[in-house]
């Protein structure tokens, strides 16, 4: 398979075009090659520049039902493709196989919900304001309109390429946007492919634009005054750098996270273990609200553990081509190597661990590693899980504000008491009785702290990729 960049419209770089660079894409679980994608240049990218900001100028005007059309056909088109796509993700970036569908069915429904909040909220865009308290009112009246910014650069990480994706894409085109997407080169064969798929679904040409390519040419093309906003989701130092480099430009960024999970005495153990051991390992914990650092209050340390260590060991693990498997792959060796290194950093117990064969690493618990731990101050992005007692939650909810990460944490618990101490977890979301890494994709999602600036969830990234304008009127 080979997937081209979409520029202007057009497929560039097909196998036979010497002028455009390819990368040979292998699979992680086996080596095997999946296929090649393209590689463009500054001659691509620039081209990609113009062409958005010159479709931008005519689909700003679109009307909501033209939108909605295009998100409409996108999902379903996206819908008839479920299979083909998860099949890629497989091969690609070795995501098992009903975490592939489960994330198709998402990026389905993240285009749908575009489209039905266009459909339920047309006022949304324009509504009048209230000025009558002030006596120079009389005679006046005001409107407060949301308007597009223009050309969004967005950039997506591996381990979601679809969905991920989709939350930049259907805010974009909902608002008369235009987007020139750059996914990440661990997955560019899926985010081409969903690209061309979008354009597959007569989506105006322009309007939706996706380049792969090296990163300098990236940091010159945020700097380029076509470009009227920028959305990130990755790394916290890659992010983090893209705002200072670009400090007048709006920047939305979802960054890592090392998702905490609180047991408390009145918790339902069995259901606890239930959903945070397939949350934590699933897709070998290549998730930024995998549950990392589980803290389970010391009454019932011992009998949790133990249930814990249970359930860690039978998690099915191998090619994720398998309908039961859980625990695939990592990306590469060097994430393999990276979470053992951080366990060979930590001061705790390994309770479970396995061999790793190629890129494939077992699932690992360890107990009681420190507070200062690699693994409780950092993102692991691997297949990687800590335990550890605490005795007062306020005092474990203060330390938790003091963390560098917070995007959502959980707590499982049949008190309310707990459940209003847990309020005071300062992360951008709280689950309560489930795994951090539950999402619905029309909530508010983002982090606070180095876990990023902004929010999705389409509604709220709609929000973030328009302005807001006062228009007042006399006569």
């Amino acid at each position: 398979m080979h997937q081209e960049l979409l520029i202007a419209g057009h497929r560039i770089g097909g196998p036979c075009d010497q002028a455009v660079g390819k990368e040979v894409v292998r699979n992680p679980f086996d080596g095997s090659v999946v296929g090649t994608v393209a590689e463009g240049g500054w001659s691509e990218l620039s081209t990609a520049l113009a062409a958005g900001d010159e479709a931008f100028q005519s689909w700003r005007h679109s009307t909501l039902d033209e939108r909605i059309i295009v998100l409409t056909k996108i999902a379903e088109l996206t819908k008839e493709r479920r299979q083909e796509l998860a099949d890629l993700a497989v091969l690609e970036i070795g995501k098992p196989i009903t975490m592939a569908l489960a994330e198709v069915d998402r990026l389905v429904r993240t285009f749908e919900i575009a489209a039905r909040f266009l459909q339920d909220h047309p006022e949304w865009f324009a509504h009048a304001a209230d000025i009558a308290f002030d006596p120079r009112s009389q005679g006046a009246s005001a409107v407060v309109e949301r308007r597009p910014r223009g050309l969004i650069f967005a950039i997506t990480p591996y381990n979601w390429p679809y969905n991920l994706a989709a939350h930049k894409l259907a805010p974009a085109i909902a608002t008369g946007n235009t987007i020139l997407l750059k996914p990440n080169p661990l997955s560019a064969l899926c985010t081409l492919t969903l690209a061309h798929l979008i354009q597959e679904a007569g989506c105006p040409p322009s309007l939706v634009q996706c380049w792969n390519g090296p990163t300098p040419l990236v940091e010159k093309a945020l700097a380029d005054p076509r470009v009227k906003m920028i959305s990130f989701t990755g790394s916290a130092a890659v992010g983090w750098s893209i705002k200072a480099k670009n400090p007048k430009t709006p920047v939305t960024l979802e960054l890592g996270g090392n998702a905490p999970a609180i047991v408390c005495p009145s918790a339902d153990q069995e259901d606890a273990v239930k959903k945070l051991v397939p949350s934590a390992f699933g897709y070998s914990g290549k998730v930024c609200l995998s549950p990392q650092n589980i803290f389970v209050h010391e009454s019932i340390y011992q009998d949790f553990r133990s249930r814990l260590v249970h359930a860690v060991k039978h998690v099915p693990t191998g090619d994720p081509r398998g309908e039961d498997i859980v625990c695939g792959p990592l990306i590469n060796r060097t994430f393999v190597d990276k979470t053992l290194a951080m366990v060979e950093a930590s001061a705790g117990t390994v309770l479970v661990s396995g061999e790793a064969n190629g890129n494939l690493l077992p699932p690992i618990l360890v107990d009681d590693p420190g507070a200062h731990s690699p693994l409780m101050t950092e993102e692991a992005f691997g297949p990687v899980v800590t335990i550890s007692p605490f005795s007062d939650l306020d005092e474990l909810v203060a330390r938790l504000n003091r963390g560098k990460y917070g995007i959502h944490a959980s707590i499982f618990t049949s008190d309310d008491a707990d459940i209003e101490s847990a309020k005071g977890i300062e992360y951008g979301g709280l689950v309560i009785n489930d795994s951090p890494s539950l999402r619905f994709d029309n909530l508010p999602y983002g982090g606070v702290r180095e876990s990023g600036v902004g929010r999705e969830g389409v509604e709220y990234a709609m929000a973030e990729m328009t302005e807001l304008r006062s228009v007042m009127r006399r006569g």
